[in-house]
């Protein structure tokens, strides 16, 4: 049998099982991105009801709810067009424009239509 290959496995196991700790010794934004994932539902509602109107607050929505977003509305505002997305697990509706990566409003439920008052 011969001795290299086990040692290459030995050290890939080793390398591998330690990465994550020098890595976020070296990429602090890791450690916030990781963070990011922790928050509770409620939490991540209030980061994006504070961001709600300024630019990336779209990418927020997109980070926090990936793949749980269902488009069931299209309606005037914003800079044109407003698309307003459903969470169906936590039954909230989204109106966001996408010309400007921005969420223009948030309410609890199924929202097909915001009044044009909360999406300009």
């Amino acid at each position: 049998m011969k001795l290299a290959p086990l040692l290459t496995s030995i050290a890939l196991v080793g390398f591998f099982t330690v990465w994550d700790a020098p890595l976020k010794v070296i990429n602090p934004s890791l450690v916030q991105a990781s963070a990011a994932e922790e928050m509770s539902v409620a939490q991540k509602l209030d980061l994006l009801t504070k961001s709600k109107g300024q630019i990336g607050s779209g990418d927020q929505l997109r980070r926090f709810f990936f793949g749980d977003l269902e488009p069931i509305g299209i309606q005037v505002g914003g800079a044109g067009h407003v698309v307003n997305l459903y969470n169906k697990a936590n039954d909230i509706t989204f109106a966001y424009c996408s010309h400007y990566d921005v969420i223009v409003a948030i309410k609890k439920g199924k929202v097909t239509k915001f009044e044009p008052s909360e999406v300009k």
